[in-house]
């Protein structure tokens, strides 16, 4: 057995492949935007899992939904989005039961985005990062929005790709 990898290897390796996860999904919210793509991207770039199909689905889930802010952020739906392309139920096993597992994760990962992001709708995030909400429809208030934010989204998507790597 000595091509074996030890537990703390593979926790070590785990831990490098999240931290580039991190890296990606950052870099792609500063230059490109739209947060549930860049966590999928990132996603499925370091542990596959994610069909381009399912990045692009994701695409009006940015800004809660629509650019609404009203739906959840962005990032976290982009996270469980991964996490049920992992674990959750097949088109085939529609008839096989709730798929329990999935919901569990994925609470878990909207309770640990809460706590650490101390909300999960966009527009919690925006009054958390900024003081304010915006209407994401008017351009003056985006681009008050984008000036305001700094890297905070960038900085939220970044973690729950992590904390999705992490869990898989």
């Amino acid at each position: 057995m000595e091509n074996a990898v030890t537990p703390s290897e593979a926790s070590t390796d785990k831990q490098a492949l999240a931290q580039l996860a991190y890296d990606k999904a950052l870099r792609y919210e500063l230059d490109y935007g739209c947060c549930p793509q860049c966590v999928l991207a990132a996603v499925q770039e370091t542990v596959g899992v994610i069909d381009d199909s399912v990045i692009k689905a994701s695409h009006g889930l940015s800004g809660g939904g629509g650019l609404s802010g009203v739906g959840a952020c962005g990032a976290l739906t982009g996270g469980l989005m991964a996490l049920s392309a992992k674990r959750g139920r097949d088109r085939d096993k529609l008839d096989k039961g709730r798929f329990i597992n999935n919901f569990k994760k994925g609470q878990a990962l909207v309770d640990r985005f809460r706590a650490e992001f101390g909300g999960i709708t966009c527009q919690e995030l925006q009054q958390q990062f900024t003081g304010q909400t915006y209407d994401m429809w008017k351009p003056e208030e985006y681009a008050a929005f984008d000036a305001a934010r700094g890297n905070q989204c960038a900085h939220a998507t970044a973690t729950v790709t992590r904390w999705v790597v992490e869990s898989m």
